[in-house]
């Protein structure tokens, strides 16, 4: 029998597998089912996700939200850098220092940590938020955007030296992480448009995906692709690159058409979000879990799907999110076991 990793994989890959993958990010405390991949993000690059706030390597503050449960956002009105800085980032941007690092120790505490289990579960390796989500933690949203417009040589500078940290750091990690997938992460969407054109991304930021996920798929790791939002017009460039799945694959893409025009080029990581009837307090339970067969009936045949999706909200609603969320997880295991069988 396969494991949840094999599974997984063979999706990544471009096969049909022989049940839905439910990709989930990291543990799964709604089912105990192991899960098939866990992002690990090595503790040197992510103290401030351990600690639920605090200062990332960079020098930005970062804090949580309690409209989102905790989720963590670069402190407003806190930022370093201005677009008068732009001529002198690197007097402010300083890249930390790595060459003490004990990185088989430190493999060993991240694995202790994430409790993956190697044999179940990919090892997603992930470093950092994104390249433009780390433009616009250190300058805020739009000092961040207009940069690009008016200092464009500047930016791409900053945005290069940050690559190569990360690029090094990924070197370094290889002999001991051993990632089955590098997952890298930019949001540079919203919910019904993005940010920046397909021209700029391409211009800005695809290199720096390419050359920072270089190392690990040269020694045959898979990449991946967070991206929020309407985010579906930058694919024909991630295929490019070799990205084999995209998620979470927002319901405000024409997910439909990127299935016919795509395949399993790439994997649809999503089809499902926690809106409109499925935020009202009487849907209800059938409700919730036609939704998760109505979302694989549409992009799972074939393959090239992975279910990704459930309820958030602030801390007060947690109780509602978790009893919808363990619907949620009982249609996908449910439907999803037993989809390619029928």
């Amino acid at each position: 029998m396969l494991t949840e990793k094999e599974n997984y994989l063979m999706c990544l890959r471009g096969e049909c597998p022989e049940w839905v993958p439910n990709y989930t990010f990291d543990v799964n405390p709604f089912s105990d089912t192991p899960v098939c991949n866990v992002k690990v993000m090595p503790e040197f690059v992510t103290q401030f996700r351990i600690n639920n706030g605090g200062r990332d390597i960079w020098g930005v503050n970062w804090v949580s939200t309690e409209s989102t449960a905790g989720a963590l956002i670069p402190e407003p009105n806190n930022f370093l850098l201005d677009i008068d800085d732009m001529d002198h980032w690197q007097d402010i941007v300083k890249a930390p220092d790595i060459s003490d690092i004990d990185f088989e120790s430190m493999y060993k505490r991240d694995l202790k940590r994430t409790k993956i289990d190697r044999r179940n579960s990919t090892l997603g390796l992930n470093l950092h938020v994104g390249y433009f989500q780390q433009l616009v933690a250190l300058m805020g949203f739009e000092n961040g955007m207009m940069a690009m417009y008016e200092c464009p040589d500047e930016v791409k500078e900053l945005l290069n030296y940050i690559c190569d940290f990360y690029t090094e750091f990924t070197v370094k990690c290889m002999d001991y992480y051993q990632p089955d997938v590098i997952s890298l992460e930019d949001d540079t969407a919203a919910w019904a448009s993005p940010f920046i054109s397909p021209e700029m991304y391409r211009e800005f930021l695809l290199p720096l995906y390419a050359r920072q996920a270089k190392p690990s798929m040269e020694r045959g790791a898979l990449l991946t692709m967070h991206n929020c939002g309407k985010a579906g017009c930058y694919l024909d460039d991630l295929i490019a690159i070799g990205v084999r799945m995209w998620e979470p694959a927002q319901t405000s893409n024409d997910l439909d058409a990127i299935k016919k025009k795509y395949g399993n080029k790439i994997v649809l990581g999503g089809g499902w979000d926690a809106r409109g009837r499925l935020l009202e307090p009487d849907c209800t339970d059938e409700e919730i879990y036609e939704s998760v067969r109505d979302s694989m009936n549409r992009l799972a045949p074939g393959g090239g799907y992975c279910f990704c999706g459930g309820f958030l909200g602030a801390a007060d609603q947690m109780d509602e999110c978790i009893r919808r969320n363990l619907i949620v997880q009982k249609a996908v295991k449910e439907i999803g076991h037993s989809f390619y069988k029928h």
